[in-house]
């Protein structure tokens, strides 16, 4: 879906906070759990549900820290590179000559000393998962680049080139890379649900590296809406579809894909029990998220069943919100 690999990359802005995964991304990953609960006939108990949830949104997190290791461990081949030739039987200068400058990137060495992800890449062993034909294949291409021969040319270290030549090696080698995209795309099934968040978050890492926790990106805020929004459409769901059935009237019922039902019972929970989230922001999430998941018609759909619904709970004054920037 992403096609990162196919056009030129733009510059994921950087999100402020350590805590970083959007709305927007935990929604998706209820919508797909609620998907895949609903095609096992919903025979999950709560727990099931839970750890169901938590394990996509922990998918989410690994692809970030793989992602980021990827990234250092191409910095780091400068020093086998610099053994492997200095090994040969007759090493020419060039071979004794390797600068070796980026194993030392000191954003590079402050991300392997960080307990946290040095704990995900044991735990998830990612060692095993490092494709070595591919990373000196990305390391070789950074070499013959320009941006690298800046890079070893100064002398100092300062902060603003050390980020810099691993925002390249992640935006301008790795990302459109489709030997890699393949290779991500193996290991990780999220890719294009989680892909351009991952490139953003990977960006602000590396502009506010200290005290990033890989092993709970979610904050306990979000961690708890994620959970309520799966809970409150489940436990809802007769309540919620007796406000959705009787303006399916002028659809196919039979074309109406399950998705989309799924995505109008979260948007209607939301209208109704989470009163910090302006209905106007409820509505378009979910008409985009229609778009990208859904149907070519799920948009239209979405959008107009939630308005329709909105109108009507507003009229007999159901929806009560709070200020969500005093809250």
């Amino acid at each position: 879906m992403l096609g990162l690999n196919r056009y030129s990359l733009k510059f994921a802005i950087p999100i402020k906070g350590t805590q970083m995964i959007s709305r927007r991304n935990i929604r998706v990953n209820v919508m797909q759990t609620l998907y895949a609960i609903d095609n096992i006939n919903n025979e999950m108990g709560q727990p099931e549900r839970l750890k169901l949830l938590r394990n996509k949104i922990n998918d989410s997190q690994n692809l970030l820290a793989y992602l980021l290791y990827f990234v250092t461990e191409i910095a780091r081949f400068a020093e086998t590179d610099a053994h492997q030739k200095a090994s040969k039987h007759l090493p020419t200068a060039q071979d004794l000559n390797i600068n070796t400058k980026i194993a030392g990137n000191e954003l590079v060495w402050k991300t392997i000393e960080n307990k946290y992800f040095s704990q995900v890449v044991k735990n998830e062993k990612f060692e095993h998962l490092l494709n070595q034909d591919l990373l000196k294949k990305m390391y070789n291409k950074l070499v013959l680049s320009d941006e690298y021969a800046d890079y070893i040319e100064l002398q100092s270290r300062e902060k603003k080139s050390e980020k810099k030549i691993l925002e390249y090696i992640l935006n301008q080698l790795l990302l459109p890379n489709e030997d890699f995209i393949q290779h991500i795309e193996e290991l990780f099934i999220n890719w294009d649900d989680d892909g351009e968040l991952m490139q953003t978050l990977v960006l602000n890492y590396f502009n506010k590296p200290n005290n990033f926790n890989f092993i709970s990106i979610l904050s306990d805020e979000k961690r708890k809406f994620s959970e309520d929004l799966l809970e409150t459409v489940i436990e809802k769901n007769e309540f919620v579809m007796e406000l959705i059935k009787p303006k399916l009237k002028n659809w196919d019922a039979d074309r109406i894909a399950s998705l989309d039902l799924i995505i109008l019972q979260m948007g209607v929970c939301e209208f109704l029990f989470f009163e910090t989230i302006p209905t106007k922001v409820t509505i378009n999430e979910y008409i985009d998220i229609a778009k990208a998941y859904s149907t070519v018609q799920s948009g239209q759909f979405v959008n107009g069943l939630l308005d329709n619904i909105h109108k009507e709970l507003t009229a007999e004054n159901k929806i009560v919100k709070k200020n969500h920037k005093q809250n």
